[in-house]
């Protein structure tokens, strides 16, 4: 101001150039200010979404200690289309684990709708077997749905004694017993066909699939999805899954599903191309 009489148009435009910078940035802070609510908003309304889709697993369901793990492969989302359940049902516990084909909301909403069905069934339904039936004729019969779900269904009857599986076309679970890891594979007719698909392609029915999986107190069993088993390095090599279990078998319950999880993304370097759970 005080060179005001010597150079009146550079006074005036440094003013008027503060005032513009000044009214600019605190537009550009107001902007940023209301993109950063709406992503705490978004954020809010996807970790809602997952906890009403994917419900928290407790630490203990009747005489069965669970530890669950979920990885997002997109970043910004919270659920994918893996799925995983447990029941605490009347014909003992019944836990589900799969896989919705396809990507985004489609696969988000075959998962939920697989959950809620399993869910219902599990407390109803007093075979593993017709769990596994309804569930497949509930997806059938979805007009103008196409798609499948891959799972793998178990049932530890409330007496123990081991569990019942029936695999439709999932990855086999994982058997830790006695400091060993082996593959629960089904004998004889093999797996049933991906839940939506029976119909279609035929193959055994879940009656037959059923198979019988010995457990003694202190085993454990490990339910994947192939977002864990088909990962891949940069070289194309799939993720060593039952290698990485047999190191961290003795771990604990928490301990385990951790390591496993860092294993991975140090397989893949950082970043998940699938989901996994």
């Amino acid at each position: 101001v005080l060179h005001w009489a010597e150079r009146p148009v550079a006074v005036t435009t440094s003013l008027l150039g503060t005032v513009v910078t000044t009214a600019m940035v605190w537009v550009a802070f107001r902007r940023l200010e209301r993109g950063v609510d709406v992503q705490d908003g978004l954020r809010r309304v996807a970790e809602a979404a997952q906890r009403a889709v994917l419900r928290p697993v407790p630490r203990q369901v009747g005489p069965v200690d669970a530890v669950v793990r979920y990885l997002a492969a997109d970043a910004q989302a919270s659920v994918g289309g893996d799925l995983y359940g447990i029941v605490d049902s009347p014909y003992g516990i019944r836990m589900i684990m799969g896989d919705a084909m396809g990507k985004g909301l489609g696969a988000v909403e075959k998962a939920a709708d697989v959950l809620g069905a399993f869910r219902g069934l599990a407390w109803n339904e007093v075979t593993l077997a017709g769990v596994a039936e309804r569930l497949d004729a509930f997806l059938a019969a979805q007009e103008g749905e196409e798609g499948f779900v891959t799972a793998v269904l178990v049932e530890i009857p409330a007496g123990g004694g081991g569990a019942r599986v029936v695999n439709c076309g999932h990855p086999p679970p994982l058997v830790l017993s006695g400091g060993a890891v082996t593959c629960a594979e089904p004998p004889g007719a093999g797996c049933a066909p991906p839940l939506g698909l029976h119909r279609v392609v035929g193959g055994p029915d879940p009656v037959d699939a059923v198979f019988e999986v010995p457990l003694v107190p202190g085993d454990r069993l490990l339910l994947y999805t192939d977002g864990v088993s088909e990962a891949r390095d940069a070289d194309g090599r799939f993720f060593p899954l039952v290698e990485h279990v047999c190191a961290a078998h003795d771990s604990d319950l928490e301990a385990l599903p951790a390591a496993l999880e860092a294993g991975l993304r140090a397989h893949v370097g950082g970043r998940l191309r699938d989901d996994a759970a």
